[in-house]
């Protein structure tokens, strides 16, 4: 792919050929976003990032008919992914610790952090936050998004996200100085 289109640029013309029925753009938009709902996936549901990784895509295979604008087509494919994120999250027993692989699989999702020991430790507290903690965190520091949009996609208050992310950061930082 050239340097200068990016995803989403792409993106578009295949939801328009995939939402006409062409298999072939459905199977090229599905390989498209799945790196994207991986990155989502990975600390939102880490015990199970298989399973949120297939529910996103198959969801996003359903609903895709439904999508009015393919230009928001990475919008959209992010709020899918986050609610079967969350959902197969909140659906695992018990909050357990990360495995050392799903560690790893984390590696490259905290900018700024370098590699060995440390970015273990990160991610490892990371991924012992509860989920709606460990959600706002990912979709503000890692993805960028704003407390509003947010509070949008998870369909909850801007003052629920913002007490969220106070208490994630605050866990975090205390998880961290132990």
């Amino acid at each position: 792919m050239d340097e200068d289109v990016r995803p989403w640029d792409v993106a578009a013309p295949l939801v328009r050929a995939a939402q006409r029925g062409d298999a072939f753009a459905m199977d090229d938009l599905l390989k498209l976003v799945t790196p994207y709902v991986t990155r989502l996936c990975t600390p939102i549901a880490p015990a199970d990032t298989a399973d949120a990784v297939q529910e996103s895509l198959v969801a996003v295979f359903r609903g895709l008919r439904g999508l009015r604008d393919p230009q928001a087509v990475y919008g959209w494919v992010r709020a899918v992914t986050v609610r079967e994120a969350v959902r197969v999250a909140r659906r695992t027993a018990g909050e357990t610790p990360a495995a050392p692989e799903e560690i790893a699989r984390l590696q490259d999702l905290l900018p700024g952090v370098g590699g060995g020991e440390l970015s273990a430790e990160v991610r490892d507290l990371l991924v012992r936050l509860p989920v709606q903690h460990r959600t706002v965190l990912v979709l503000r520091e890692l993805e960028g998004l704003d407390e509003r949009t947010t509070a949008e996609l998870l369909g909850v208050p801007e003052g629920t996200v913002k007490s969220r992310l106070n208490r994630a950061r605050s866990s975090f930082r205390k998880a961290w100085t132990r």
